[in-house]
């Protein structure tokens, strides 16, 4: 079996401008492990004809195709990245070749938002695959696509390894810039304020910053020892909504100077310069490849995310509680030296869990291809 995995390639690109690029090369590793499988290749529909600079093709033994030289070279075609052309893989249907959409995004927010909110969006032909595959997170929404798209809707695991973060990590240290947690105890048994990031993309209501920066602020008015200052990330194309000054204006953080608003950067970059703790929010998305750049680094993670919480690591509040998250931040602030050892225990068995070569999720990928060729039994041998 020869499988093609959709990316799309533009100028200036980088891994770390969302996940998606992670996501296919730790996907490709993985199903490059299936039995049955002969060779995973991606399918650019962008125009650079190049993967981001941090992405060795050849390390992973994979090549970079157009999608007119595609046809010939896949048996299974995953559009995950990039839109195929609805025409080209009617053809490959008709010629035998199976087709999964992979949606990775959370599939109702996409749906819905870009309506809603007058936001360009992206809604593929309803007839244009032969299964979807959702990501755990999105199990809630099996019906739904079920419905729109009426084909088979398939769970396909969560997969991250920290070779990305490891380079970005070399890449800091180059700059003698350190990345993952220092103690923040002092040599007479002070506690230091931790200096707290909000890396929400505040592009949607699934992942925004609001609740994180109440919470922040809760934690503030309750010991004000406990935070030295508040980074908002990506907030800059809200910096003139009357909404966001509102918010931020009412709160005692950035009334006494201690919060700051960025543009966007990468994680490891900017902890290791300026914040030592991330709150975090979300709305049926909690999995998030974020949550597990700051767990590598070791740091203080305040979050809702219900998945996490199962792995019992970071500091778990539920749903939109912000007063509850704000005592979550003072118990971070106060005893996350003393947890560490716990934490990095519990953390490396999440690690292991969503590893792209882990036996489960090769297993998982074994299944899902072997459903969707199960009229194809040619493609299933070795």
């Amino acid at each position: 079996m020869r499988i093609g995995i959709s990316v799309i390639t533009h100028a200036g690109q980088n891994i770390w401008e969302n996940g998606m690029g992670q996501n296919i090369i730790f996907l490709a590793q993985s199903l490059k492990a299936v039995p049955f499988v002969k060779s995973v290749d991606l399918i650019d529909v962008g125009d650079q004809q190049a993967m981001p600079a941090q992405v060795d093709l050849d390390a992973f033994d994979m090549r970079l195709m157009k999608q007119d030289q595609a046809g010939d070279m896949v048996d299974v075609i995953i559009e995950l990245a990039g839109a195929l052309d609805p025409k080209w893989l009617a053809l490959q249907r008709a010629r035998g070749k199976k087709v999964v959409y992979y949606c990775v995004g959370q599939p109702y927010a996409a749906l819905a938002e870009s309506s809603i909110f007058d936001k360009e969006g992206y809604f593929p032909p309803t007839d244009h695959c032969d299964e979807i595959w959702l990501l755990p997170k999105d199990q809630m929404y099996v019906p739904m696509m079920r419905t729109l798209y009426r084909c088979p809707v398939y769970i396909a695991p969560y997969l991250w390894a920290p070779t990305f973060i490891r380079k970005r990590e070399q890449e800091a240290s180059a700059h003698a810039l350190h990345y993952g947690w220092e103690s923040n105890t002092t040599d007479n048994g002070l506690r230091k304020p931790l200096k707290v990031a909000i890396f929400e993309p505040n592009i949607s209501v699934v992942k925004a910053a609001s609740i994180p920066m109440l919470a922040c602020n809760e934690a503030y008015r309750a010991e004000s020892e406990s935070i030295a200052m508040m980074h908002v990330l990506n907030a800059l194309h809200m910096k003139d909504h009357l909404t966001m000054l509102h918010l931020a204006n009412s709160l005692n953080l950035v009334q006494q100077k201690k919060a700051c608003f960025y543009g966007r950067h990468d994680v490891v970059g900017f902890m290791a310069q300026h914040a030592n703790a991330v709150v975090s929010h979300q709305w049926c998305n909690d999995q998030n490849y974020m949550y597990l750049d700051v767990l590598y680094g070791h740091y203080p993670l305040i979050h809702n995310s219900k998945w996490l919480k199962s792995f019992g690591v970071g500091y778990y509040y539920p749903d939109s509680e912000a007063v509850e998250a704000g005592r979550q931040i003072r118990t971070a602030w106060q005893h996350h030296q003393t947890h560490l050892a716990e934490q990095r225990e519990k953390t490396q068995v999440l690690f292991d869990a969503v590893a792209p070569l882990a036996a489960a999720n090769i297993q998982a990928h074994t299944q899902l291809l072997t459903q969707l060729c199960s009229d194809r039994p040619e493609l299933l041998r070795g």
